[in-house]
């Protein structure tokens, strides 16, 4: 699968959103391959996540989020499924999941439901280990510092913002992948 193609297809008409979306995937895509290579008893598929990892953020171009030159009509919370669904279409189901199930530390129905969040009613929580892979190493790289890597204090203060719930997701992110 060439997952280059599959962002020439829809991003190669906004070169600066392109050229954020490839830099800030590569740092995860590259993170996520290290984490593996610490823990050579997974069995983990190394190109599926390379793929996945730089496919992860595919629907920021359906957002709104003009500081990283995404000018979608939806709200960014919504980037996961919105790329997920964008996946599917592509024939790609497992990516799909990786995409829809990112964002934070994974996002439960719950607390779709508490803060009325624009997103279908369904559980996003990370469930495999490459999905959890990813979702971590993401937490590490921001699409508005490209080439930065984010302090891991300001990581907890920005996830124990969403709840306990995330936060403890986080650990175990953090048992998992450290």
């Amino acid at each position: 699968m060439d997952y280059n193609a599959i962002i020439d297809k829809y991003y190669g008409n906004v070169p600066e959103l392109r050229h954020i979306l490839v830099t800030h995937s590569r740092q995860v895509a590259d993170r996520a391959l290290r984490i593996i290579d610490k823990h050579p008893k997974w069995d983990v598929d190394r190109q599926f996540v390379e793929e996945a990892a730089m496919l992860h953020d595919i629907g920021i171009i359906f957002c709104d989020a003009p500081k990283i030159h995404c000018h979608g009509s939806h709200k960014y919370i919504e980037h996961g499924y919105l790329g997920a669904e964008l996946l599917r279409q592509e024939g790609l189901p497992k990516h799909a999941l990786v995409a829809e199930r990112h964002t934070g530390t994974g996002i439960t129905i719950e607390q779709i439901v508490r803060e009325e969040l624009p997103i279908p009613e369904r559980d996003y929580c990370p469930q495999s280990l490459e999905e959890k892979i990813i979702c971590y190493a993401d937490k590490f790289y921001s699409k508005s510092h490209l080439g930065e890597e984010v302090d891991i204090n300001k990581i907890k203060y920005n996830i124990w913002k969403y709840g306990h719930e995330a936060f403890v997701r986080w650990n175990e992110l953090c048992a998992l992948c450290e």
